[in-house]
């Protein structure tokens, strides 16, 4: 075979090799298309209006709820106020009296030393001193009450008062008006200005 004949050959040869090659590249290409994710399809149509009507309703509806929210957070920080008062009153009332019973009962003990006092009228060197060592004594007894804030009621020649004073008995007198304490048969107390003790008293009267 000649030269010219065998060049002919591959010339008649190359374009089926190159058609080939374009299908096996147009296979590839098609099957790259098929594997690409397809996009969601978004649905863009407007949402229709919801009328006014509803809107206002429930409007009007949260401006209520939320009206009844705020007033129970008052009522309850009102509450709790009170409560945080009370609980300071009564914890500072414990403080306070926390001697009443004690200084009650104490006081049993200063009547008997005045009237001890009294009772001790000689002139006696013996009975001088015991009674000047009786009035120390009821002076530091006093002096020990007054730091707990217990204080004599003054009741002698005051107005009659029931919140201080217990009546025992009314006395005709033309000096005295009337319903003023003439005469003290046991003194009262109070504490931290709360009635301890009322005193027992006799008050004037005027006369028939």
């Amino acid at each position: 075979m000649s030269e010219d004949q065998s060049l002919q050959e591959d010339e008649s040869l190359q374009p089926a090799v190159d058609s080939e090659a374009e299908l096996l590249l147009a296979d590839e290409v098609g099957q790259e298309a098929e594997w690409e994710e397809v996009p969601p399809v978004l649905d863009l149509a407007p949402e229709e209006p919801k009328p006014a009507e509803d809107l206002s309703a429930r409007l009007t509806g949260a401006l209520l709820k939320a009206e009844e929210y705020r007033d129970q957070s008052l009522r309850t920080l009102a509450e709790m106020e009170n409560l945080r008062r009370r609980t300071e009153k009564e914890i500072g009332d414990t403080r306070k009296y926390a001697v009443e019973k004690f200084a009650r009962e104490l006081l049993v003990v200063l009547d008997s030393l005045e009237l001890g006092i009294q009772a001790a009228a000689g002139d006696t060197p013996e009975v001088v001193k015991l009674r000047e060592g009786s009035e120390l004594t009821l002076k530091q007894f006093i002096t020990v009450l007054e730091k707990f804030n217990v204080q004599p009621i003054e009741a002698l020649g005051a107005k009659f008062d029931p919140a201080l004073h217990q009546a025992m008995t009314m006395q005709e007198s033309d000096e005295e008006e009337p319903n003023t304490v003439v005469k003290v048969f046991q003194k009262g107390y109070t504490i931290n200005e709360r009635l301890l003790r009322p005193a027992m008293v006799v008050i004037a009267k005027r006369k028939a």
